[in-house]
């Protein structure tokens, strides 16, 4: 289980900065980052981009559905770098209680970007919009003090 407090302990510990592209958590990461002690020393900052014009535009998704693998991907590759983070997550996917891209409600796609690699992990969650966004939140954070940590040798 990850928390902001350990996300934060971990990146001010090594000196590394985190960056978050939101769209289905709606700055709910971001929210819980800033939170957390001393954030103005590691966290960078983040993008809600809940438009999938905002998504093209600022953070370089190309022309794929923005429920997807490649979306989440290059939503974390495009703020991290837009931001100089050491690394960044993003979360795109379906909180309900339709379907989106033919993906069903509480299908999320997670990216992950370090200054060396960029990845994408899927999860369905159950549950309403409102649980799918806090599970959401939860993995990000999880994926984020993962990726901290496989940045220290």
């Amino acid at each position: 289980m990850g928390t902001a407090s350990e996300v934060g302990e971990f990146a001010e510990q090594h000196e590394l900065s985190v960056a978050v592209a939101e769209s289905l958590t709606g700055g709910n990461v971001a929210a819980a980052l800033s939170a957390a002690g001393d954030s103005a020393q590691w966290f960078r900052g983040g993008v809600v981009a809940y438009s999938t014009t905002v998504k093209r535009a600022l953070l370089g998704v190309p022309d794929v559905p923005v429920v997807s693998e490649t979306a989440a991907s290059a939503m974390a590759e495009g703020v991290r770098s837009l931001m100089d983070a050491d690394v960044a997550v993003s979360t795109t996917g379906v909180g309900g209680p339709g379907s989106q891209d033919d993906e069903p409600p509480g299908s999320v796609w997670f990216g992950v970007a370090t200054r060396d690699v960029a990845w994408a992990v899927h999860h369905s969650f159950d549950g309403g919009p409102e649980e799918v966004v806090e599970q959401s939140v939860q993995r990000a954070l999880e994926l984020l003090l993962a990726a901290l940590a496989g940045t220290v040798d």
